[in-house]
């Protein structure tokens, strides 16, 4: 599928180039975001082959920037040995990296108030990592958006990424200066919507979570990132190219890049 370019830049707050879904088409598919208007890509590492990968698409590529992150389901389920790997690999390569992440609480698959802690305990190395650091922190929160909201709140600039949770929550994340990133979910899904109808223009980011979450049928790729533009801008009454500046001028803040 062929894109006609988009009048307006637009960035990809987050996604996942370096996952196996893209192996055949790799090159083909930052093509063609590239093509679409798509002028930055945050690519988010969440395991160590995931960073590694996601370095050396930054390293290949101007317009991709590679997070360092640690997945909750290694925090719930890897071992010490692995999860302290991922945290000496995120610091080695601190310096390579626009931000820390993604990272977070996932307790949809928490099966045990033991997964739980133990889920939790690896999410804060991660925190104390990124302050440590100074870097941003691009948090994965399911079904635990408060409780990861307490344990970032001396991180400066947090970016809730895919976020889905409540209209009260949010309010309490938008309150603390931090950023939500909503996925091209946004294009159908209700509750999304409604979402990006109370978020404020300057706190927003859009984000393909690619490979998933796509506005059509089939894989999710950075270059549908435009299809959440006029999505979000009817919702909110205002202009695409308004949602285009502002949420890349947001990303470019958030990420400094």
């Amino acid at each position: 599928m062929e894109y006609k370019p988009m009048p307006y830049p637009i960035i990809d707050s987050h996604c996942h180039l370096d996952f196996p879904k893209f192996n055949r088409d790799r090159e083909e598919t930052i093509l063609r975001a590239r093509q679409a208007g798509v002028v930055g890509m945050i690519n988010s590492g969440i395991s160590l082959k995931g960073n590694r990968m996601s370095l050396e698409l930054a390293e290949k590529n101007a317009d991709i920037h590679a997070t360092l992150g640690l997945s909750p389901d290694i925090g719930r389920g890897g071992t010490d040995k692995e999860i302290d790997a991922i945290l000496a690999q995120i610091t080695a390569n601190a310096g390579k990296a626009v931000g820390i992440g993604e990272a977070g609480l996932d307790f949809q698959d928490c099966k045990t108030n033991d997964e739980r802690e133990r889920q939790t305990a690896a999410f804060k190395k991660v925190v104390a990592l990124a302050k440590d650091l100074d870097k941003p922190l691009v948090v994965h929160a399911r079904m635990a958006e408060a409780e990861v909201l307490k344990l970032v709140k001396d991180i400066d600039t947090v970016i809730y990424h895919c976020y889905s949770g409540s209209v009260e929550t949010m309010q309490e994340i938008v309150d603390m200066g931090y950023y939500i990133s909503l996925a091209t979910i946004v294009c159908f899904s209700k509750h999304h919507q409604d979402l990006a109808k109370a978020v404020p223009l300057e706190n927003l980011l859009l984000e393909t979570d690619s490979p998933f979450l796509s506005s059509h049928k089939g894989r999710n790729e950075p270059a549908f990132i435009v299809d959440s533009v006029p999505v979000v801008a009817q919702i909110k009454g205002i202009d695409p190219a308004e949602v285009a500046k502002s949420t890349t001028r947001n990303a470019r803040r958030a990420f400094n890049i």
